[in-house]
């Protein structure tokens, strides 16, 4: 008779998922596989040095990660020397890959900024952290300045809050010091670097202004986060500003240069 009466417990917890977080959990990966995983989704990266469990998770179960992105149409990409990765939509010529991620485009001040930065980053080889100046950055984008200066520092100021916030390409590092993250190695290719520099030299020169539309900038695609820029950001003084809310995202473009974003004079 008790052992008719345990055959029902028997069969319920048999049927119990191993994996199980909770009642009814369907799911097969561990806790922190399904955190590294999520976070990875919800961009713009994970990092080894700001999420070392999340890491040591990722690294452990790369393979596994890996092929869940597929399933949504992403493909993971890993820096172990610098202990971060992220998603980017799959490229193929088989099939028609759907977007996944939801991108923003960036201004023609955001693309120059993050070429300063990885610039800046790129000249101090071997070194485990780069610290930079809010000053020096802006001092070195001048040369793009059109119309008046307030305006210029509205935007420069647009720009760096979305470094921070959207890119988290910066860290704060100290009193107007922050750290410029290796990611930004990954957000803008070597053609955008080329043609980037090409509007530098000319502006330089005098043959152009320091605009998008004078100087003809093609746009670049790299997926970005989808977490709008807090508008009571303390690294924007001026708070929001049109150059600080990117209209219509296209979730096919990634990350595209686009001039009319940022105010005129």
């Amino acid at each position: 008779m008790n052992d008719s009466a345990d055959a029902p417990i028997e069969s319920e917890e048999s049927d119990q998922n191993p994996s199980g977080l909770w009642f009814e959990d369907t799911g097969t990966l561990g806790e922190r596989t399904r955190r590294v995983l999520l976070e990875l989704l919800k961009g713009p990266y994970v990092s080894g040095a700001q999420s070392p469990q999340l890491w040591s998770a990722l690294v452990a179960d790369e393979s596994i990660v890996r092929s869940r992105l597929h399933d949504l149409f992403l493909d993971l990409v890993i820096d172990k020397l610098d202990e971060f990765a992220f998603t980017r939509k799959v490229v193929s010529e088989e099939i028609d890959v759907p977007a996944a991620v939801r991108s923003e485009r960036l201004t023609f001040l955001d693309t120059a900024m993050l070429l300063v930065l990885r610039q800046m980053l790129l000249a101090a080889p071997g070194e485990r952290r780069v610290i930079v100046d809010r000053e020096e950055v802006y001092e070195r984008l001048a040369i793009y300045r059109t119309g008046d200066e307030s305006t210029f520092q509205r935007n420069l100021n647009g720009a760096w809050s979305r470094m921070s916030n959207r890119l988290r390409v910066l860290h704060k590092a100290g009193d107007e010091r922050f750290e410029i993250s290796p990611m930004v190695k990954f957000l803008i290719d070597e053609d955008q670097v080329h043609e980037l520099i090409d509007v530098y030299e000319r502006i330089a020169s005098g043959e152009a202004k320091g605009s998008i539309a004078e100087v003809g900038l093609s746009s670049h695609a790299t997926d970005g986060p989808d977490d709008p820029d807090d508008p009571d950001d303390p690294d924007d003084p001026d708070g929001p500003d049109s150059s600080d809310d990117p209209e219509g995202s296209d979730p096919d473009s990634g990350l595209g240069t686009d001039d009319s974003e940022e105010e005129e004079a």
